[in-house]
């Protein structure tokens, strides 16, 4: 009964006293009852939301399901033999593969090995660009030896709750253990095995979930049957201890094929498809330098659609030619209105940079010109790349600004100014001078001193920044000589243009013709270039300057 209730007492006395026979149960247990669900169960209720709303927001696993995600980690993450792909569906990267093929020769028959002693690869770390296929070459692995194969990524291992990504890779590494032979595919290895010793002190999640790989790479002998894969486009930053004999103790880079393995990776693709007449892969592999595996598959993929939207039944070498187009600059702009001057212009600029390209001896880098519009270039001109070279010589970097620099040239020559169309050229032409004068020491002014230096390597890209021994006066010559190189090899741009008037107004008056030359008519036309006058020219600059055109 309510024991606050004033009135309760008297109407017992009252009872007692007339003489009844008065009990009282006291109900403890109700009371406990309202008392947990009037303040317990709603505070309880409470820390659960907040807690889900955290792990929601903060833990990545998104709610509920990353609650039960952890409760499941490293679960289901076999794939069979790696969905089916062998060797065989890889192309242009013979060098890896040859490294590769040893671990699936032991995963497949260990025997030969232990009767040897000699011990397989624990970890193969593979770098590259993106697209040169890392991923496909590990599954290519699995699929020639029949084993498991348990791909992840690093970002699945870095969490900001303590503890979980340490977890998942125990849990991971226990599964691996129990179906070996396997592989385990670890894809941007550097989201999870970045250098350690940041301003954290060692003690933050990523580094404890680095530590745990570590541990688990020790764990296992190299007989086990587990080999472990990992790819990155970022070597630099990796933990050294990550790369140290008994770890990742091979390593394979992977780089985008030459003209040769763009040859097969185009066949691999495209002999897959229904074609119509012959294909001309030499062709096509010269007009894609620089092209990785995933362009190559791009292109054919943009030729079948190319074909799907004509209503055509099989591949073409038209289709072929313009998918190339389309993935270099973008799809051809038809709907794009340009004047005739404008027109008569970009002729008279991608005309130049083929004909400075053939005095400087860069004829066979070029093998097509057109001014068709494509995606936001009103014209284009296929150029091998240096990055296909190993080595570049000075007088090869001076020949490549000289023919960046002859489109505008050609415009001053022929309209007396310049157009906006020159500014992805100029940008080029500046950062190889400033990198042949403050990096390769090729200038006299400035000599064999490096004022420039790389920050961030790897293949994603790297920015020149000066070193940090470098005063103001030392980048003051920096510039000077960087504009010097530049008007050096914009002069010896308009002497050529200047000396082949004849040639370049035939050039000019087929691209406004058929808007596109390749082949035999390109090659027919600049085999009348006369270098003579950019040869006199390279010479006497050479002498003096200690840089000249490639003749």
């Amino acid at each position: 009964y309510p024991t606050s209730d004033a009135a309760t007492p008297s109407i017992i006395d009252k009872l007692v006293s007339g003489g009844a026979d008065v009990r009282i149960d006291n109900q403890r247990r109700k009371q406990v009852i309202e008392f947990l669900s009037t303040y317990v169960l709603p505070l309880v209720m409470l820390a659960n939301l907040f807690a889900l709303v955290f792990v929601a927001t903060k833990g990545g696993g998104g709610g509920l399901s990353g609650l039960s995600e952890f409760a499941s980690i490293g679960k289901g993450r076999g794939q069979g033999d790696g969905g089916g792909v062998t060797f065989a569906d890889v192309a242009g990267a013979d060098y890896a593969v040859i490294e590769l093929r040893e671990v699936r020769d032991y995963l497949a028959d260990p025997s030969k090995f232990a009767a040897l002693g000699a011990l397989p690869p624990k970890g193969i770390m593979m770098f590259g660009p993106p697209g040169c296929g890392k991923t496909l070459m590990a599954r290519a692995v699995a699929g020639e030896a029949g084993v498991p194969f348990f791909p992840v990524s690093g970002a699945e291992f870095v969490e900001s709750l303590v503890g979980v990504g340490a977890a998942r890779v125990r849990d991971l590494f226990r599964q691996v253990r129990s179906v070996a032979p396997a592989i385990v595919f670890i894809d941007e290895i550097d989201a999870v095995g970045r250098r350690r010793g940041g301003a954290s002190g060692g003690q933050d999640e990523r580094e404890q979930t680095l530590n745990q790989l570590l541990i688990e790479m020790d764990g296992f002998d190299a007989t086990s049957g587990v080999v472990v894969m990992g790819a990155t486009n970022r070597p630099d930053i990796l933990d050294p201890a990550l790369l140290r004999p008994g770890r990742f103790d091979r390593q394979v880079t992977v780089e985008p094929p030459d003209f040769d393995g763009r040859i097969e990776i185009l066949k691999l693709y495209a002999e897959r498809r229904p074609r119509e007449g012959e294909v001309d892969y030499a062709n096509l592999a010269r007009r894609s330098p620089g092209f990785t595996g995933a362009d190559l598959a791009n292109v054919v993929n943009e030729a079948a659609l190319l074909c799907v939207r004509r209503e055509k039944a099989a591949i073409s070498m038209a289709e072929l030619e313009e998918a190339v187009d389309r993935v270099i600059s973008g799809p051809k702009r038809r709907g794009h209105l340009m004047s005739d001057e404008e027109r008569r212009r970009i002729a008279y600029h991608e005309a130049g940079h083929v004909l400075v390209a053939a005095a400087t001896n860069r004829l066979a880098d070029v093998p097509r010109v057109s001014v068709a519009a494509h995606g936001h270039t009103l014209g284009h001109t296929a150029a091998r790349t240096w990055a296909e070279q190993t080595l570049i010589t000075r007088s090869e970097l001076f020949s490549e600004m000289t023919t960046l620099l002859a489109g505008m040239a050609t415009e001053e020559l022929i309209f007396g100014e310049a157009s906006t169309g020159s500014e992805a050229d100029i940008e080029r032409a500046g950062a190889i001078a400033q990198m042949m004068a403050g990096r390769y020491g090729m200038t006299e002014a400035i000599g064999k001193v490096p004022l420039l230096r790389n920050e961030g390597s790897g293949f994603l890209g790297s920015e020149l920044i000066p070193a940090e021994t470098v005063g103001t006066a030392e980048l003051s010559v920096l510039h000077s000589e960087t504009a010097r190189l530049v008007e050096e090899a914009d002069q010896a741009a308009l002497t050529v243009v200047e000396r082949n008037r004849a040639v370049l107004e035939e050039l000019v008056a087929l691209l406004l013709e058929h808007e596109s030359i390749e082949g035999d008519p390109l090659v027919a036309v600049l085999a009348k270039v006369d270098a003579g006058a950019g040869r006199a020219r390279g010479r006497r600059r050479a002498a003096a300057n200690a840089a000249g055109i490639m003749l």
